[in-house]
């Protein structure tokens, strides 16, 4: 039998997904050249949208390249002695630092060496590492998924813009929700990040989207049309979709039309989204995105009135919901909701928070 090619879990690569492929092209584009233009790319976009997708995407991809080292760290870990501990782990890197006589046992790894130069600070260790690893042509990738804005991040980000003015080989691929990012970018030390180019994720098209379930599921055009506008592009939900059409119609072969799969459906877009979304949401973006849930797509002036807010409070949430992925902008002086059946979830609460 075959293996469902989507999948229900965050974070990892699905067998079964769409390419974005114009941010892909762009930050691979820059890291390959010669004279990169920014060493840093930020992707952020709301829960589910594919950015860690995207992230291991482009890691892999650099990867195939022999002169790319690619380090996977953790924003609840220390990021400077992780990287540090795992460059010295790979054993032609580790030879290449003991060629250079640099010592690294005060942090608990490598070994003491005699005549040796020790070090006791962490940004001081891999401004040597990195000297060394230019040296012989090597560029570092630090691949830093769900940055929050904690003690570890910020720690390595203040590490890092030190690193590049230095023009070492490093390079910084970080994802976040666009709340985080925004945490960190307000940090006194850290304002280059306002700098750094960000990608924030758009839907997925929904032509894509079309095509794939048509091409694996083997049916009609006009049945896959209605299934990617069943998602509106986003990833999470062509996951979940996917996933529940083959689980029925392929393992189970039960001809399961979709009107049947909605509730399911909603019910793993409610628990492992919508839920978390809800609750991350300030009051007054909550009550932006309460009257659009109950009401659909409003004017301008008819969200401000209905919201009891000013033309100059509503541009400040309207901006921030839309980097967040969650309001649709595309219209003039329209917002509509970004993700789908998020009315149809949400409605009761959107009632109960506006009444309560």
């Amino acid at each position: 039998m075959k293996t469902n090619p989507f999948t229900l879990q965050f974070g990892i690569e699905p067998n079964q997904y769409i390419n974005r492929l114009s941010p892909t092209d762009t930050i691979l584009e820059t890291f390959l050249s010669e004279s990169p233009s920014t060493r840093l790319f930020l992707i952020s976009g709301t829960r589910g949208s594919g950015k860690t997708v995207l992230l291991t995407s482009i890691t892999e991809e650099l990867s195939k390249h022999k002169e790319w080292i690619i380090l996977n760290v953790s924003p609840d870990t220390d990021i400077l002695n992780s990287i540090a501990a795992k460059l010295y782990s790979r054993p032609d890197l580790q030879k290449l630092f003991l060629k250079a006589k640099l010592d690294f046992s005060f942090f608990g790894f490598g070994v003491k060496i005699e005549n040796a130069t020790q070090f006791f600070d962490l940004p001081t260790a891999l401004e040597h590492m990195l000297k060394e690893l230019s040296k012989k042509g090597f560029r570092v990738l630090i691949a830093l998924d769900e940055a929050v804005s904690n003690s570890h991040v910020k720690a390595f980000a203040s590490a890092f813009q030190l690193l590049t003015r230095e023009k070492l080989p490093i390079y910084l691929l970080m994802t976040g929700l666009f709340e985080n990012i925004r945490q960190l970018q307000n940090e006194k030390t850290l304002t280059f990040l306002y700098r750094a180019p960000m990608e924030i994720l758009p839907p997925l098209n929904q032509n894509a989207i079309s095509r794939s379930y048509a091409a694996t599921f083997q049916i009609s055009s006009e049945l896959a049309a209605q299934m990617a506008q069943l998602t509106k592009g986003y990833a999470y939900a062509y996951q979940v979709l996917g996933y529940l059409y083959w689980k029925y119609n392929v393992t189970e072969k039960q001809s399961m039309p979709l009107e049947q799969i909605l509730p399911e459906y909603d019910t793993y877009l409610e628990e492992y989204s919508y839920d978390k979304i809800w609750f991350e949401l300030p009051p007054k973006e909550k009550q932006v995105i309460s009257h659009l849930i109950i009401n659909g797509k409003l004017s301008t002036s008819e969200l401000c009135e209905k919201a009891g807010l000013k033309t100059h409070e509503f541009s400040v949430y309207r901006d921030r919901l839309k980097k967040k992925g969650l309001v649709d902008t595309s219209e003039y002086g329209y917002l509509g909701l970004n993700l789908p059946r998020f009315a149809e979830i949400l409605k009761m609460r959107a009632m109960e928070y506006l009444e309560g």
